[in-house]
Parts: structure tokens; C-alpha cells; sequence
């Protein structure tokens, strides 16, 4: 078929009917599928089990140090911890601070703290007329949540495909010391897939802040999530980049093992330099007095090294990456070339971001609802949930099995038929 922009109005019309057919066709299969999250399936989840095998009751559960990880102490992390956070991030082991199971916690306690105490000593942002953050759009939602629950003014800068627009922000940051912050997802991004490019990560090493409290919220949530043995993005490593061009304090380097052990039992990291770390340190020792450690212990005796997380990263690609085929086998076939859509084919990570018809998001994602599929809001990888074009779809496709992805896949394109002609037939 032709592009639907070539249809004339008959055509148009004759097309809504077939297709309004064929949705009336799914509506009646009363499906159930949720395509809303990036979560691991099940048998994402099962490889992991044997985790739950390496502390038994009778094991030596001592740290290399002697510390006793069923007991207090050990504020920033076990040394093998450390040592593995520190692969996984490509920093020494001093480099880092191990935490709980959640990065997301970890950002949020930043954001709280330089809201009530500052950040090394400067003037807390509760205190300052105004505080905004750069946004990269699309983004991460949840990134933007955090922003929006502190009431901190959010700036949308575009994403290109070599991460983003690095002129408008150096000019943001350079000019404006209201700025106090940018979110990044590096490698792999949420939703597009797009990996930072090396220009894109010197000039952010290079930046000069008209704040001296900015920082890089570096979330490298998807540093050792490939999906492809041939193919891996690579990431220059920031934390270096920054030390070389005199800005060794700008960064906070976030991961953690969320989507390589258990989403809700992993454990996140934070690198950054020797000065940012001592800061975090001083409201840790108030927080707690140490995270889980035989969390840590189990990950490390599991694991072993960097190159057993690599092992076990390749048996979570064998099980998703024919999903992330299987959409791209569908959209290409049954929308390529309509002019209708485009989607972005990512080499790793946990998203295909999909730009409708400008205005038509919104609809698509509401018909897809309607007839049992549902996905991420339309709007949710902009900052407080607003699409200026109304077009952008974060496709998720991990959790479901093969065969309810192949339904969920199918009922997508034809809402995005279904809503593209009637958004044509409007004008």
C-alpha cells in the first residue's frame, strides 16, 4: 500500500472501515496483555535462581575482610561488592559506594539531600528562588517524577542520535545558575535505545556550570545489557573523562544489578569522585548503618567476577532478543513505508521508543487499552507527563511471553493504522 498521506479522502474512509472492523474483531477476544513496564519475564527471573543457593545455612558468611555480613557495619559496601559494583561501572573500587537494591532510591536521597543540606557545603536548593534540571527528551519517566515531586522546574532538551542536544546544553548550563542539574540514561537510553556518542561524553566532561553545586545524574542503568554478541554500544567512561578535563566533582555515576539478578533484591552503586563520595558518606552514617550486606555476599558468590556477569547477561539476551525482532518484524511489516510511524532498533537495553503522527499518541495508546493491550502512558517520557507533538510511545517488550507479544504487537498496529487515518481524515 501506498503512504496513507497519498490516500485521498475515499481511500481514507474505505480504509477506516476495514480497519474498524478489524478492531472490532480484537475488541471481542477480550485480551489481557500489559506491556506497560520494563520488567523481566519470569524465565529472565528463573536464571537468577541460583542465587538463592549460594548462602546456606552452614556457609561461611564473613566478607574477605572478616566483618561478619549478618551484623552492623560496613557502611558503603563489602570489599567484593565493591570490587564487582566497580567492574560493572568501570571504576576502582575506591571509586564507588555500594547501597540497597534500588538506584531510583539512591537518586531520589540525592535529590532530597542537596534540597535540604546542598551539595559539598552550598547553599541548599529549598532556599534558592529557583531550581531547574535538564530533561532529555524522551526520557526516563520515573527520572522525571522525581524532579516534579520537588517542585523543581524541568527544561526539555531533545535527544539526537548521539545522545543530546550538546549545544543547547552547554548554553543552558554555561548561562543559567538556577541549573542545578541534568538526567542522562547514557547507554542503551529509555526509551530510544540511543547510546551517548564519545564527542557527546567529552563535551559533557567539559561543561562549565554557572552553578558550582550542578551535577550529571549519570544513570548507566543498561552499562552490560547488549543484546547482540556482534554488535555492543560502546560508552566512553565518564567518571576518567572528567578527572582528564579538570571537572572530577561535576558527575554522580549511578547502576545497579535491578535487570541482571532480581529487580527487587539487587544492589545499586554510586560512582563518583573521592569529594562526592565523602559528602554522600555524611548523611549515609545518619541513614543507616549499613545496607544488606549478605545482599552483597550472595551477588559476589553468585557472580564471582565481570566475567561471570557477562555470562549471565548473554543468557538474558537469548531470551529477549527475539522479542525485541518480533516487534521489529511487525512494525516493518505491517506499517514500513506508510508513512504512519517510526521506531527506533536498538542494539540493548529494555525499550523501542515509537513516534507516531504528530497528535496521535494519546489516541493509539487509549485504543490499545480499549481492546486489552496496555502500555506505558502516552506523555510519560516527557516531563510531567506532556508531549509537545503528542507522538511518542515507549514500547516495552521483555515481560510478556513470545506469544502474547505477537497479540500485543498485532492489536498495536492496527491502532496505529486505525488512529493515523482518522487524524488524516481530520485535516
Amino acid at each position: 500500500m501506498k503512504p496513507y498521506a497519498e490516500l485521498n479522502r475515499e481511500e481514507l474512509k474505505s480504509l477506516k472501515a476495514e480497519l474498524d472492523r478489524q478492531y472490532e474483531e480484537i475488541k471481542a477476544q477480550g485480551l489481557s496483555l500489559d506491556m506497560s513496564r520494563g520488567k523481566p519475564a519470569t524465565d529472565q527471573l528463573d536464571i537468577s535462581m541460583g542465587m538463592m543457593d549460594v548462602l546456606h545455612g552452614d556457609a561461611d558468611l564473613t566478607c574477605e575482610t572478616g566483618v561478619d555480613c549478618r551484623n552492623y557495619g560496613v557502611i558503603d559496601g563489602i570489599p567484593e561488592a565493591k570490587r564487582l559494583l566497580g567492574a560493572i561501572s568501570e571504576v576502582e573500587p575506591d571509586d564507588i559506594i555500594i547501597y540497597g537494591n534500588s538506584s531510583l532510591n539512591v537518586m531520589f536521597d540525592s535529590i532530597a539531600r542537596s534540597m535540604t543540606h546542598g551539595v559539598m557545603g552550598h547553599t541548599p536548593w529549598c532556599k534558592l528562588d529557583k531550581v531547574k534540571f535538564l530533561c532529555p527528551v524522551p526520557g526516563y519517566d520515573r527520572h522525571f517524577k522525581i524532579t516534579e515531586f520537588f517542585g523543581i522546574e524541568m527544561i526539555n532538551v531533545p535527544m539526537t542520535k548521539t545522545g543530546p542536544d550538546m549545544d543547547m546544553v552547554e548554553e543552558y548550563v554555561s548561562s543559567d545558575e538556577a541549573i542545578k542539574g541534568i538526567w542522562c540514561v547514557p547507554k542503551y537510553s529509555n526509551p530510544q535505545g540511543i547510546t551517548y556518542s564519545r564527542e557527546t561524553c567529552e563535551r559533557f566532561a567539559r561543561l562549565k556550570p554557572a552553578a558550582p553545586d550542578f551535577r550529571i545524574y549519570w544513570d548507566n542503568a543498561y552499562s552490560v545489557h547488549h543484546l547482540y554478541d556482534y554488535h555492543q554500544d560502546f560508552l566512553l567512561e565518564i567518571l576518567e573523562e572528567c578527572r582528564k578535563a579538570g571537572n572530577p566533582d561535576i558527575v554522580y555515576k549511578f547502576t545497579s544489578t535491578s535487570k541482571i539478578s532480581f529487580p527487587g533484591s539487587g544492589i545499586a552503586a554510586v560512582a563518583a569522585s573521592r569529594a562526592n563520595l565523602d559528602d554522600f558518606r555524611k548523611y549515609m552514617r545518619i541513614q543507616t548503618i549499613g545496607h544488606d550486606k549478605l545482599n552483597q555476599l550472595r551477588h559476589v558468590r553468585f557472580f564471582k567476577n565481570l566475567d561471570g556477569v557477562h555470562e549471565h547477561m548473554r543468557r538474558h539476551a537469548s531470551l529477549i532478543r527475539p522479542k525485541f525482532e518480533l516487534i521489529e518484524n511487525v512494525l516493518s511489516t505491517e506499517i514500513g513505508g506508510l508513512g504512519i510511524g517510526e521506531w527506533t532498533k536498538p542494539y540493548g537495553g529494555y525499550f523501542i521508543s515509537f513516534d507516531a503522527i504528530d497528535g496521535c499518541a494519546k489516541r493509539i495508546v487509549a485504543l490499545a487499552k480499549e481492546a486489552g493491550v496496555i502500555m506505558t502512558d502516552a506523555g510519560a517520557t516527557f516531563p510531567y507527563g506532556i508531549d509537545p507533538r503528542d507522538r511518542n510511545i515507549r514500547i516495552a517488550p521483555t515481560f510478556p511471553t513470545l506469544q502474547e507479544l505477537e497479540k500485543a504487537a498485532q492489536v498495536f498496529v492496527i491502532c496505529v493504522k486505525k488512529a493515523s487515518v482518522e487524524k488524516l481524515l481530520e485535516e
